[in-house]
């Protein structure tokens, strides 16, 4: 009986000893995940499915949806579930400095100090999730964003179709003598991205939309000249079409020209990369913006600090986002849909290029654009600049138009066509106004 004793008091001290040194992964754990694009369990998209091999290779990790549906913003409904303390371990984030005003983002600085795949993240993404220094969420997709253009298109009118690269007076050109309205062919598909890109080419200091890493620049030249560039090429967009002209056309919006094949060149993110590479009919490349740019947009996840195992978080925040497993398990997973994976690369390297490459077809200029993100325009400054959002969209600059009375900052630049007011009238006041919301954000931010 001693010797049994003594047997069953070993077996404790054993089990005792491992479950001191096994982690405490290892023994389990949830990680309450909210996501934008993971659509429905019965379409189990890309995103779903490499949410269940990540969960395949880890099954000591569950992975739990948060219900996000229901009335409000994304940013309030994370708003109602942190006040009831059951703020999603991970999340897709929207407005990344109130999140991190509010403390909700785990500093991840040590986790990635010294990770292999994110020595790998171009610099314009990592400055994206920075702030003061620290590094408060993964960038989890990116997607450049610029001119696609119809070769075909311009090989038919007997024209050159301009490059990845092109000068902006040869753009102009190319795209002006591919218009033909009465034949059912425009330029460009819209006048507004033109505001985004354009003060980039006149003034190196100004990035989209005329913001230079502080301000806005709506007094500027440069932003100044944007607006009557984009004026200027209005008859050869969606915009300067008459109702009567309109009829010539097979699509009923701009959003269609593109794979109608009646526009040459058509401004869209790296999100429309897959439908292109499925659906169109003709020979087409990615142009960005002239003089060899291109705009980036970037969906970011934060991880909560309040997560209950915060290195559990964060790797499968990693997987989602930027890590070069992930993403070689994502195109795998397209390409046995015969799909396009929906995101491009994160961990930029010359392999996840090729890779991504293989499922879309080569294009000179994607591959140019891939291999130069870190001069990129991020466009995406609503989820990353305090105050950007107002100083942008729904601030209210105290203007009326016409009829139109307390317009907001969206009104001014949506109606440039209008005749109803000439821009320089109130670019100075737009620009004071927005330079101290985006001033007031950023002390707010900081205190």
């Amino acid at each position: 009986m001693k010797a049994f004793t003594k047997r069953i008091s070993a077996a404790l001290l054993l089990v005792l000893v491992l479950s001191l040194i096994v982690p405490a992964q290892a023994q389990g754990v949830t990680v309450r995940y909210a996501n934008w694009n993971l659509g429905t369990e019965e379409e189990n998209n890309i995103q779903r499915q490499l949410v269940a091999a990540y969960v395949e290779m880890h099954p000591e990790v569950t992975i739990e949806f948060v219900d996000m549906s229901g009335d409000g913003s994304w940013t309030e409904k994370l708003t109602n579930l942190a006040a009831r303390g059951e703020l999603p371990d991970v999340f897709m984030s929207d407005n990344t400095p109130y999140y991190v005003q509010s403390d909700w983002a785990a500093d991840l600085s040590a986790m990635v100090a010294d990770d292999a795949d994110w020595q790998n993240v171009p610099q314009v993404l990592k400055d994206a999730v920075s702030y003061s220094g620290s590094v408060l969420g993964v960038p989890s997709a990116q997607f450049v964003m610029g001119y696609f253009v119809n070769q075909d298109l311009f090989e038919a009118a007997n024209l050159d179709a301009p490059a990845y690269g092109a000068s902006l007076d040869d753009f102009y050109a190319a795209v002006t003598a591919v218009t033909d309205v009465q034949q059912g062919v425009l330029g460009l598909n819209e006048m507004e991205p033109i505001l985004g890109w354009y003060p980039s080419t006149q003034d190196a200091s100004l990035q989209w939309f005329s913001f230079d890493g502080a301000h806005m620049n709506y007094n500027a030249d440069g932003f100044k000249a944007a607006v009557d560039s984009a004026l200027e090429m209005l008859p050869h967009t969606w915009q300067g079409l008459s109702e009567e002209q309109k009829t010539a056309f097979a699509s009923v919006g701009p959003w269609e020209l593109f794979l109608n094949q009646e526009v040459g060149a058509t401004w869209d993110g790296g999100w429309a990369v897959p439908g292109y590479a499925q659906n169109a009919t003709f020979n087409w490349d990615f142009l960005g913006i002239p003089g060899g740019n291109q705009a980036m947009v970037a969906d970011i996840l934060v991880v909560s600090a309040t997560a209950a195992d915060p290195t559990a978080a964060f790797d499968f925040a990693k997987w989602m986002s930027f890590s070069a497993e992930g993403y070689a398990k994502e195109a795998e997973i397209a390409a046995a849909a015969a799909a396009v994976p929906t995101r491009m690369p994160v961990s930029v390297s010359a392999e996840s290029i090729d890779l991504y490459l293989s499922l879309v077809g080569e294009k000179a200029g994607l591959r140019q654009a891939l291999e130069n993100l870190d001069s990129s325009l991020v466009e995406s400054l609503a989820k990353i600049v305090p105050g950007y959002i107002n100083a942008r969209w729904e601030g209210k600059p105290g203007i009326d138009i016409g009829e139109n009375l307390d317009v907001n900052m969206w009104f001014m630049f949506a109606n440039l066509s209008s005749g109803a007011y000439k821009y320089s009238d109130y670019s100075a006041q737009l620009e004071e106004f927005a330079n101290n919301l985006l001033d007031e954000a950023r002390a707010a931010l900081s205190s």
